[in-house]
């Protein structure tokens, strides 16, 4: 099932992920990258909803840096390596 999510994902930026001009990014990976390390790392369902909550968080007033996807049972920022 995860690589339904992956192939969402690889459709993305062959269509309209081209349009997102290149160095727009705030967050490190990109939330394309972000969405195909959740599904390879938490499957569909998991993966799903930590894309979702990426997608959520990059607004005008976040101010991005580097954020990877957390390990399986990881739930505080700080215990991420």
């Amino acid at each position: 099932m995860r690589y339904l999510g992956v192939g969402l994902v690889h459709l993305w930026r062959q269509t309209l992920g081209r349009l997102t001009p290149p160095g727009t990014c705030k967050y490190h990976p990109t939330c394309s990258q972000y969405a195909l390390d959740a599904f390879r790392e938490r499957g569909l369902f998991t993966g799903a909803w930590l894309t979702a909550w990426r997608l959520l968080r990059c607004n005008p007033w976040s101010h991005g840096g580097v954020d990877y996807v957390p390990k399986k049972g990881c739930h505080h920022e700080e215990t991420r390596a």
